[in-house]
C-alpha cells in the first residue's frame, strides 16, 4: 500500500517538478558555510513555493517537500560521511547509508509541512500557510528526538545585517523571516506586488535593527590551545601523548595569561587515573588555571567532561556533557546493541557516555562561564536553560570528526550565533580548529585556522546586556507559527461547503 501510494504521488508530482524540488534543495544548501552563496537562495525557495502551489494533492505536496529536503540535507550535511573515514576498513561502507538515511529522515519533517499546507489551504494561500507550517517543522527538527537543528535557515545570515535579528528573535525567528521573505517569490508572475512586498519588508526590518554595541575589554587574557590532533591518530597508543606534549609546550609559553583552555578530550586517559598528568600540565602552566576536556568514570558510568585545574593540578570544578550525539557518543539501547559490537564513535568506553545533569554555570578565575562541549553549542535552547546568566560561553570541541570541508565551518557558525543570541563572548577551543575568541556580537576577534597547531592569547570582551531572546527563548516565534497554522485550518473549515 505504501509503495502504491508513493508511485501515485510521483505520477501526480511529475518528473520536472520533482527534479525542480530536489535541485532547489541542493541549491539552497550552498547558502550554508563554507560557501555562503546567497544569490541562489531566492530561486531555491521560490522553486519550493512553486511546487507546493502546483501540487495536485497533499500527498504529492508532501513528496515535493521530501525531495526538496532530501536535496538540501544530502548536500548540506555531506560532512556526515567523515567519521566513517577515520577507520575506513571497518566503517567506510556505512558512510553513504548514513548520509542517505539522515537526509531522508530529516526531509520527513519538511514533507509533513508541505503536506499539511496543501491539506488546509489552496492556491496562492498555500504560501503563507507553508511559511508557518515549515517553521513549525523546523521547531520539531530542533527539539524532537533530542533535536538536530544543524543546517537551519538562520545559519545562512551570519555575516550579514540580518544576523542582527538573532538577539531579538533567535534562530527560529530568523528562519521564519527567511521563509516569509522568499517563498512568496513563487507568485512573482501572477501577483508581482504581493510576491515582492514581503521581501522588501523583511529587508527593511533587517536593516532597521541596530547592530549590537561594541563590547568593552575586561583586561583578562585567555590562551586558547589547538594541538591539531588528527582523529585517526588522536587515540593511537604511539601518537596520543605527542599531542599532549604539544599542548603542554604551548601552555608553558610566556607571558602568562589569566586562563588556559584546551579542547575536548585533550587528555587521553580517564580523570580517575590522570593525577600525574594533570600535575605536569599545571606545572607547565606556571600555576595558571587550565580548563580542559577529559573523560571520567563514576559508579560505572563514563562522562565526557570539562575540568578546571587549579594552580596545584587539582580538579576545582567539573562539567559533564549533557546533550550527547546519538550513535556518536551513545547508542540507544546501548546495553543490548553493545553485545553485537555496536558502540558510539566518539566514546572510548563501552557503548557510550552517560549524560550529565544539564546546563551548569561554572566559576572560572576570569568570571562565570557556561561550558558547552562540542555538539552542545548547536542548541540555543540548551544555552537558555542555564539557571543564571554567565559572563561568557566556553566551547571545547573536537571538530576533527567533521573533516576539513564544510562540517567545522558550519559548527563555527553555530557557535558564533550562540554568542550573538546571548550577547556573550565565547571562548572556543577546537582540537583541529577553528579555535577563536568570539565577541558578543558574533564577530571573530582572534582565531587559529583549521588544521594548524598553535595557540592564541586573546583578550576577553565583557558581556553585553541580556538580549530579548535570552529572556524569551523560542516561545514567541513558536506561538506565532502555531497561530498561523490554526488560523489557516479554521479558515478552510469556514470556507468549506456546508452539507
Amino acid at each position: 500500500m505504501i509503495s502504491l501510494g508513493l508511485r501515485r504521488s510521483a505520477r501526480q508530482l511529475k518528473l520536472a517538478p520533482a527534479a525542480l524540488a530536489f535541485g532547489g534543495g541542493a541549491l539552497l544548501s550552498l547558502a550554508l558555510a563554507p560557501w555562503h552563496l546567497l544569490l541562489g537562495l531566492p530561486a531555491a525557495l521560490a522553486a519550493a513555493g512553486w511546487v507546493a502551489v502546483q501540487a495536485a494533492s497533499a500527498r504529492s505536496a508532501a513528496l515535493a517537500g521530501w525531495l526538496f529536503g532530501l536535496g538540501y540535507f544530502a548536500f548540506g550535511l555531506s560532512w556526515i560521511i567523515e567519521p566513517f573515514q577515520i577507520d575506513p576498513e571497518r566503517h567506510a561502507w556505512m558512510a553513504p547509508f548514513a548520509l542517505l538515511f539522515l537526509a531522508a529522515g530529516l526531509a520527513l519533517f519538511w514533507a509533513a509541512a508541505f503536506g499539511l499546507s496543501a491539506r488546509i489551504s489552496r492556491g496562492a494561500w498555500r504560501i503563507p500557510v507553508l511559511v508557518a507550517a515549515w517553521s513549525l517543522a523546523e521547531f520539531a527538527r530542533a527539539y524532537l528526538l533530542t533535536g538536530f537543528p544543524w543546517a537551519a535557515f538562520g545559519q545562512f545570515w551570519i555575516d550579514t545585517p540580518a544576523a542582527n535579528l538573532l538577539p531579538w528573535a533567535g534562530p527560529q525567528g530568523l528562519a521564519l523571516l527567511t521563509l516569509a521573505a522568499f517563498l512568496p517569490l513563487a507568485l512573482l508572475r501572477q501577483r508581482p506586488l504581493a510576491a515582492a512586498a514581503p521581501l522588501a519588508l523583511a529587508a527593511a526590518a533587517a536593516l532597521a535593527v541596530p547592530a549590537p554595541q561594541q563590547a568593552a575589554q575586561t583586561g583578562k587574557t585567555v590562551r586558547i590551545v589547538q594541538p591539531n590532533a588528527p582523529q585517526d591518530l588522536k587515540w593511537h597508543p604511539e601518537h596520543r601523548w605527542e599531542f599532549v606534549r604539544r599542548s603542554v609546550a604551548f601552555s608553558a609559553e610566556a607571558p602568562r595569561p589569566d586562563l588556559i583552555v584546551w579542547p575536548e578530550t585533550a587528555v587521553p586517559q580517564l580523570l580517575n587515573y590522570a593525577d600525574d598528568t594533570l600535575r605536569v600540565i599545571s606545572d607547565s602552566a606556571g600555576g595558571v588555571p587550565v580548563l580542559l576536556g577529559i573523560q571520567r568514570e563514576e559508579a560505572g558510568a563514563y562522562y565526557n567532561s570539562a575540568v578546571l585545574l587549579d594552580g596545584d593540578g587539582m580538579a576545582a570544578a567539573t562539567y559533564d556533557k549533557a546533550h550527547l550525539v546519538p550513535f556518536g557518543e551513545y547508542v540507544p539501547f546501548g546495553d543490548v546493541l553493545g553485545r553485537f559490537g555496536v558502540s558510539g564513535f566518539a566514546s572510548q568506553a563501552g557503548a557510550g557516555y552517560a549524560a550529565g545533569p544539564g546546563a551548569q554555570v561554572m566559576g572560572l578565575p576570569i568570571g562565570s562561564a557556561l561550558p558547552l562541549i562540542c555538539y552542545e553549542a548547536v542548541f540555543p535552547q540548551d544555552v537558555n536553560a542555564a539557571d543564571r546568566r554567565p559572563e561568557m560561553l566556553v566551547q571545547i570541541t573536537n571538530d576533527a570528526w567533521f573533516g576539513t570541508r564544510s562540517g567545522p565551518y558550519q559548527h563555527l557558525v553555530q557557535a558564533r550565533m550562540r554568542a550573538l543570541e546571548q550577547g556573550l563572548p565565547m571562548i572556543r577551543a577546537a582540537n583541529t580548529g577553528v579555535s577563536a575568541m568570539i565577541a558578543p556580537d558574533g564577530g571573530m576577534l582572534d582565531s587559529l585556522p583549521l588544521g594548524q597547531a598553535g595557540y592564541i592569547d586573546a583578550g576577553l570582551p565583557a558581556p553585553l546586556p541580556p538580549t530579548l531572546y535570552s529572556r524569551t527563548g523560542d516561545w514567541p516565534v513558536f506561538l506565532l507559527c502555531l497561530f498561523g497554522v490554526f488560523a489557516a485550518f479554521f479558515r478552510r473549515r469556514a470556507l468549506a461547503p456546508q452539507s
